[in-house]
């Protein structure tokens, strides 16, 4: 290729390192007919059946979207409710515990065993009232603002029992049942 100056011959060389390969009309030609056909067939096949459809675009979440909203609504709530019920009986069980420990110390098993011990003693003292050999036929006595009146016959003993709040109880047990 001629030059017109120094300046286009460089520039030209320039180009050239910078663009390698220049396709013209002879290189295109002398690369192949048939392959530049074949690239076209199939560039045309790739061209057919490259077809686009809609675009739609929809949301995951119930909450957008509306479908499946009650049911994920109602497993919110659902879990919501349960946790709130999981929290409440863990607060009752550490409660109940709590009160458990609190009956459980050795001063309250003391005071339980003591009162059951003078209950039982004056069940005692009642029942030699009541069955003894010096057996009473009549009696009040008062116990912790509870009344019980007993009387004796030789049939029965009827003990009138009267609370502190103003209930009555009345128990006949019979005599001539007993043996012993």
């Amino acid at each position: 290729m001629k030059y017109q100056s120094d300046y286009e011959r460089v520039a030209w060389e320039k180009f050239k390192k910078a663009n390698p390969v220049t396709y013209t009309i002879s290189t295109v030609l002398n690369f192949g007919f048939w392959s530049f056909i074949l690239g076209f067939l199939v560039g045309m096949l790739f061209i057919s059946a490259a077809t686009a459809g809609e675009l739609t675009h929809s949301f995951k979440s119930p909450a957008f979207n509306g479908i499946g909203y009650s049911s994920h609504v109602l497993t919110i709530e659902n879990l919501t409710h349960t946790r709130k019920k999981d929290i409440i009986s863990k607060i009752e069980s550490d409660q109940r515990e709590l009160e458990r420990e609190a009956e459980n110390t050795n001063l309250n098993k003391f005071l339980r065993n003591f009162e059951s011990r003078v209950y039982s003693e004056l069940s005692k003292q009642l029942s030699e009232k009541l069955f003894g050999e010096n057996a009473q036929e009549s009696g009040t006595i008062e116990i912790l603002g509870n009344t019980i009146d007993y009387t004796s016959t030789n049939e029965t003993v009827v003990l009138n029992v009267t609370a502190d709040d103003g209930t009555y109880t009345k128990l006949e047990i019979p005599v001539g049942s007993f043996a012993f």
